[in-house]
Formats: structure tokens, C-alpha cells, sequence
């Protein structure tokens, strides 16, 4: 379940994406008609309609799930921080000034943020987030946690480059379908790797113990 609401606003932004775009002119009336308040200029044009709904829904689902988590008194993932932060500016301005390259550089920028994340809180406070994270299930040695730690900054910052490199040699309908399954199947193939690693490490499951999570 925890799965499927992490990529819940991915596949909303991908299908309302993909109806919009096989529906140009009837995508382009409705933001008009009812987002047009939101736009420069209040008239949404047949080409960038599809980008601009998809990114209102992404905008809408993020939001109510940040904010359901906090009524909830749950605990809020940073990375669902890092993309309610980046939802709200990139996806705003994407709104406003129609231009579908904002919201395109959203992916980079989070990964980015996030393997900054990692390598500062290691580099300038001496934590580990990885370690804070998935400590209570791995006995690593420090260095192991060390290469752990690189080989996921490493990643995020190639993952950003991939997504830049997408969406700026390729369509919008290409790069959404590579937003979605490219980098997600990217990203779990690299988790699956990073589990099959560490599996040495990993403690035998008890009654109490839950397997362990690695950031998608």
C-alpha cells in the first residue's frame, strides 16, 4: 500500500497526461475554462494543455497526501518533502508562464536534492541518513555504509542528468513515459541491487522485525 501511494501522483500525472494529450483541444477548453485565472495571459494553448493538467493533478495529490500524513501524525519521508517543495514552485511556474521545460527539471532537482542530502549530512554533521534509516536492520562496517552512502549520491546525480538529457532530446510524451517507467524501473533495478548487496547483512526476520527500506 505504501508503495502504491508513493507512485500514486507519478501514474495520476502520467494518465491525465496521456488522455489530455490524445484529447488536445478539449484539454486546452477545460484549463482554460477552469484554470485560466492561474495562467499567464488566462488562455491555455492545445499544445502545452496536457502538460500543464497533468502537472495541476500531480500539484493537487501531492499536497493532500503530505497533508493527510501530517493529520494522521505520521511521519513525512524527506524525499516527499523535497517533491512537495519542488511540486509547488517548478509545478507553479509551469502553470503560470506555460512552459513544460519547468516541471521537466523537477526529477533532476530532486534526485539532486536528495543525494545532497546524503552527502552532506555524511560530509558537514557526520550522520549517515541511509544508516538512520535502515540501521535497526543491518550490522554494516562503517566503510561499507560509506560506499552505500556514495554509490546512491552517485546514482541520483546520474538519474538527474538521464532526466535532463530526456527531456531535452526528446517530445513531452516521451519524456513523460520515461518520467514514469524509465527512471522508476532505473531506480527499483538499482534498490534491487543495493538489497541483493547488502544481503549478507540483513538480520533473520522475527516476529517483531520489518524488512528493510531503501529509498525509490
Amino acid at each position: 500500500m505504501k508503495l502504491f501511494l508513493d507512485f500514486l501522483p507519478l501514474f495520476l500525472f502520467f494518465g491525465t497526461f496521456q488522455y489530455a494529450e490524445g484529447h488536445k483541444e478539449l484539454a486546452a477548453a477545460f484549463a482554460t475554462d477552469h484554470f485560466g485565472f492561474i495562467v499567464s495571459g488566462g488562455v491555455v494553448g492545445v499544445d502545452e494543455a496536457p502538460v500543464l493538467l497533468a502537472t495541476i493533478v500531480m500539484s493537487i495529490v501531492t499536497i493532500v497526501q503530505v497533508s493527510a500524513l501530517k493529520l494522521m501524525r505520521r511521519p513525512v519521508h524527506l524525499m516527499l518533502w523535497i517533491t512537495l517543495a519542488l511540486v509547488i514552485v517548478l509545478g507553479g511556474a509551469t502553470i503560470w508562464f506555460h512552459s513544460p521545460i519547468i516541471i521537466k527539471w523537477k526529477p533532476s532537482i530532486a534526485y539532486w536534492a536528495l543525494g545532497l542530502s546524503f552527502w552532506l549530512s555524511r560530509a558537514l554533521f557526520h550522520r549517515d541518513l541511509l544508516q538512520e534509516m535502515l540501521g535497526e536492520e543491518l550490522v554494516l562496517p562503517a566503510q561499507v555504509w560509506q560506499r552505500l552512502n556514495l554509490a546512491w549520491v552517485g546514482f541520483l546525480a546520474l538519474m538527474g542528468l538521464l532526466n535532463l538529457y530526456v527531456a531535452y532530446n526528446f517530445s513531452t510524451a516521451t519524456w513523460a513515459s520515461f518520467k514514469v517507467f524509465g527512471a522508476t524501473g532505473l531506480m527499483l533495478a538499482f534498490s534491487v541491487g543495493q538489497v541483493v548487496y547488502l544481503s549478507r547483512y540483513i538480520k533473520p526476520e522475527t516476529d517483531e522485525s520489518k524488512p528493510p527500506q531503501l529509498p525509490t
